[in-house]
């Protein structure tokens, strides 16, 4: 027996009744790992901290994970998160309820005025869709675009096409639903009424019906029973009363139910009880993926590239075609707004006389039916109307071949406004799927980027033994791939948590950085000792939308030591320093009154983070992975990226003498001579030095 993979319809129904007990939880933080789970860590006043884990791939659930179980934070949010996390973040969680009998459930937070929906699709391709509180889709993971449905940033959320509920069914339509069936008993319970193979089974086993007794053949009495059965399960994922079981087909796990199943005895397989629901998933779950990360498939460790590269093309195709809609209708509103203005004195005519016979009490059906009758008789006005919507005080008027609603409490003009700021809206969204694609566009350059890498490797590889890591120092030849980055002008390096960090060389690039490279979520570090170089740890690159990142105490910590080693604590001979940080908003170039700012200085206002005691230390490496490059900052974040390395401290030796000791002590580590000369010369490791003395320590 198979282990199972996604929740039923009865699962979620259960599943609700127990998450509901979590109302009132505040969220803290929203993670993403790949593009199929998503983890909200809460705080409850009762249980403390509260992981709810939702999984929309391959497996399919929702449940309260134990906090052992959750995968680490992911270094770097994507997009997704961190629009949660803006979102959600300190809201209440209002509830969950499951759409119909469907697999979908839609997860509701609340913060202040402001109210969002989580939409997890837990059925065929699955999809997580975030909505705001008019229920319009915010961000989803997959776009939808079908005859049946939309779901696309921008749009209205849409269900999928109702089912009959078979626990709200009432029996007379359950006797003329299982009748039109043309198969047995089991079968109608598990297609026509949506129950699933296992509990249809499960049903007639509990009503005592032979399950696969023909329809023709059944009887008031078996409708009966088996409707009985359908209502006390109902009753019993209602009540919450539960005796969760996990299923075990000798140690393997095969399934979890929130209640004993007699269909589950019957096959005679081991059960463990637990006290909720939850747990019970959760534990089955675990277990589930840790048995498939104990048996990899042989040689199936290579992503699938090309699978990845298709979704991203597809996403973008649906995207274009999401903005040339958007255009569309932008231009139909604007057309509309035109027509109303080239036929003013008509439109204003005819909410006129609605206007006046509304002023005085004239029946909205009294109106519909004196405009036909005007029709009729071949007056203008009245042909002109080809609808009236009394709900919405609202008149539809055909003018030329464009149909436009007119709102008639409501000038001309006012209703022209109305339209020109639909189509601005419209546009606005436009701009937000432009940005959208370009995020695709570039996730779709990295994937690529990530293949080519990959193939590369593979090629390197084969020119090794049996696949094993490659010895870069005793390679005879090392294949140079080195791009070009804006940042690369500027003192700069990657923290251990992959996030850029930039640094100044002299007072322009201090006012360069500040005014073109400092963006609102970024962080603002200097050296607490005059002479310091500006330091901006960056959020995000420069073709990355801005958002608000959570940064890991490492980053700060590394962005901190990186701000005094290049500060005069180096010059200075001293081995230690303090930092502060700051958000950009505390940074200005207005000094105070009377005062006088030097080029490349700055004011600070506000309360600063200060790190104390940084040790004035950096390492120089080479990267042979990946970019070929020399790479220098702290050891921390270099001794990961490079190779190998050297660390230095404040000493004797000048910036240029120290370089050249770095140079001569790497051609003792590398064979390829060549590959060294090109990458990284005496000239190349000096950018990467402190100005003042260093020493080379453990050489």
């Amino acid at each position: 027996m198979d282990p199972k993979q996604e929740l039923s319809s009865v699962d979620l129904a259960a599943l609700v009744t127990e998450l509901n007990r979590y109302e009132g939880a505040k969220v803290d933080k929203a993670y993403l790992y790949g593009d199929d789970l998503l983890r909200l860590r809460m705080r409850d006043f009762d249980r403390g901290r509260v992981e709810l884990i939702v999984e929309v791939g391959d497996v399919k659930r929702a449940h309260i994970a134990d906090p052992e179980h959750v995968p680490d934070a992911p270094g770097r949010p994507p997009n997704f998160a961190m629009m949660l996390r803006n979102r959600i973040a300190n809201a209440d969680f209002v509830g969950a309820e499951q759409y119909e009998f469907d697999r979908i459930l839609v997860f509701e937070f609340e913060r202040g005025d402001e109210r969002t929906k989580i939409v997890a699709e837990l059925f065929g391709q699955g999809n997580i869709a975030v909505l705001d509180e008019t229920d319009e889709v915010v961000r989803s993971l997959e776009t939808v675009r079908l005859k049946s449905r939309t779901v696309a940033p921008g749009a209205q959320y849409e269900f999928p096409s109702s089912r009959l509920n078979p626990l709200t069914v009432g029996f007379d339509t359950f006797r003329r639903r299982m009748a039109e069936s043309d198969t047995d008993v089991v079968r109608t319970l598990a297609t026509q009424l949506n129950l699933g193979g296992l509990y249809a089974e499960e049903l007639c086993t509990r009503a005592g019906v032979e399950k696969t007794l023909a329809i023709e053949d059944a009887g008031e009495a078996e409708y009966r029973a088996v409707h009985d059965a359908i209502a006390d399960l109902a009753a019993q994922l209602k009540s919450g009363d539960f005796e969760p079981r996990v299923y075990l087909d000798g140690d393997r796990v095969v399934d979890a139910t929130p209640f004993p199943l007699r269909e589950r005895e019957r096959e005679e397989l081991n059960e463990e009880a637990y006290d909720t629901f939850n747990e019970a998933l959760d534990a089955y779950f675990y277990r589930v993926q840790f048995a498939e990360e104990e048996e990899p498939e042989p040689g199936d460790n290579r992503p699938d590239f090309e699978a990845e590269i298709a979704k991203q093309q597809r996403i973008i195709e649906q995207q274009e075609g999401a903005i040339e809609g958007f255009e569309e209708q932008a231009q139909a509103e604007r057309e509309k707004a035109e027509t109303l203005y080239a036929r003013y004195d008509l439109v204003d005519e005819i909410l006129a006389t609605v206007r006046d016979a509304r002023e005085q009490g004239v029946p909205w059906d009294d109106i519909e039916a004196t405009l036909s009758a005007g029709a009729e008789r071949g007056i203008p006005a009245a042909e002109a109307v080809v609808g009236v919507d009394a709900a919405e005080g609202t008149v539809t008027v055909d003018l030329d071949g464009t149909r436009v609603t007119v709102d008639v409490s409501m000038g001309v003009e006012k209703n022209a406004d109305r339209l020109y700021t639909e189509a601005k809206r419209i546009e606005e969204k436009k701009e937000g799927a432009l940005a959208a694609i370009e995020d695709t566009r570039e996730e779709l350059a990295a994937v690529k980027k990530r293949r080519d890498a990959w193939e590369a490797d593979d090629e390197e590889d084969d020119e090794e033994d049996d696949g094993e890591d490659v010895d870069w120092l005793s390679r005879q030849s090392i294949p140079i791939r080195q791009p070009e980055h804006w940042y690369e002008r500027f003192r700069w390096f990657e923290t251990s948590d992959g996030f850029l960090v930039v640094g100044g060389r002299n007072a322009d690039q201090n006012e360069d950085l500040v005014k073109k490279y400092l963006s609102k979520h970024d962080r603002f570090f200097h050296a607490q000792a005059h002479g310091g170089p500006v330091t901006v740890l960056k959020a995000s690159r420069p073709s990355e939308p801005s958002n608000p990142v959570d940064f890991p105490d490492s980053t700060l910590e590394e962005a901190a030591q990186f701000a005094v080693a290049y500060s005069s604590v180096w010059k200075d001979g001293r081995h230690a320093g303090d930092a502060y940080m700051v958000t950009p908003d505390q940074v200005s170039k207005t000094p105070e009154s009377g005062e006088y700012l030097e080029k490349g200085g700055f004011v600070i206002r506000g309360d600063r983070t200060y790190f104390r005691d940084c040790e004035a230390r950096l390492a120089v490496g080479i990267r042979c992975e990946g970019e070929t490059r020399v790479i220098g900052g702290p050891p921390t974040a270099i001794e990961p990226q490079a190779e190998t390395t050297i660390t230095l401290e404040p000493g004797r030796y000048a910036q240029n003498d120290a370089a050249k000791m770095c140079y001569r002590e790497f051609k003792t580590r590398f064979a390829d001579q060549s590959f060294l000369r090109k990458t990284a010369s005496p000239d190349r490791i000096q950018e990467f030095l402190p100005p003042g003395g260093s020493e080379l320590r453990d050489v």
